[in-house]
């Protein structure tokens, strides 16, 4: 019997968990903001311009 690994990539393409620290980045004006702890950066909105935000 062969058991495969379920080891892969989160659904952002990411590691699976990123962790608490960090920074989230808009990819239209650059703008940098502080990860805030148990909210994924794609659900918050850009301070500067309201675009989703990624994973820095």
């Amino acid at each position: 019997m062969v058991f495969l690994s379920r080891q892969g990539r989160g659904r952002m393409g990411g590691s699976k968990a990123a962790g608490p620290a960090g920074s989230c980045k808009c990819p239209k004006c650059g703008k940098t903001v502080k990860h805030q702890v148990g909210i994924p950066c794609y659900q918050q909105n850009c301070p500067k311009c309201g675009t989703k935000m990624v994973r820095k």
